[in-house]
């Protein structure tokens, strides 16, 4: 069992009760920001029959080093960190909202968090968000995951001179999520911004939308 170091922390919550939503959306948080960041997102985000969830990290920070070195440097945070999303899952599944109907996703460090959780647990969700994130690993990790997205729609959005990730790393995690069956949509913008762009809303606001019909 994971080490309880996120698992306990609070969970910001935005928009509609999750009792009386129909679609929830699960948002991680970057490195050294807090949940509150994701609500800035969610403001911008479909809120009529949308329940967003926050969770926040221990120190504002889901693992301590890099997320594209060795899995090991990063525990037992990792681990932790990935328990916090099956909790909140199970949080949103058990209120009556099916898996596919959750969008889930993050920003830098949350994105990196939540499409390497995604990838391991390739299921059929509501879809995923990865916002200037790309899969965790060093180059050579091994990508055969198990499992099948079974259509889920997946934004990737970044830059190609981010100085956090490289172009490279975001076409090699649209290519894994597109081999696991999900329905990929991306953007690569000519920038060194690291952030959340027009394109990130108004695609992540499509998804939802999809969900509501």
């Amino acid at each position: 069992m994971a080490e309880r170091i996120h698992q306990d922390n609070k969970i910001l919550t935005y928009g509609t009760p999750l009792g009386d939503a129909r679609v929830a959306v699960l948002l991680m948080h970057g490195r050294g920001a807090t949940a509150e960041s994701m609500r800035d997102l969610a403001q911008q985000l479909p809120t009529d029959s949308v329940a967003y969830i926050m969770p926040q990290a221990t120190q504002n920070v889901w693992y301590p080093a890099s997320g594209f070195g060795a899995f090991e440097k990063n525990e037992p945070f990792l681990s932790s960190a990935w328990a916090t999303i099956d909790d909140r899952l199970n949080d949103i599944q058990d209120a009556g909202i099916p898996l596919e109907k959750i969008v889930v996703g993050g920003f830098s460090q949350g994105a990196c968090l939540m499409s390497e959780y995604v990838a391991r647990h390739a299921k059929r969700y509501g879809g995923l968000l990865v916002l200037s994130g790309a899969l965790m690993g060093p180059e050579d990790t091994p990508r055969d995951y198990d499992g099948s997205m079974a259509g889920t729609p997946v934004w990737i959005g970044g830059a190609d001179n981010d100085p956090w990730m490289s172009e490279k790393q975001l076409h090699a995690t649209a290519e894994v999520f597109m081999d696991l069956g999900g329905e990929v949509s991306s953007k690569v913008h000519n920038s060194s911004d690291h952030t959340i762009r027009a394109a990130d809303i108004e695609n992540a606001t499509r998804i939802i939308n999809n969900l509501l019909r």
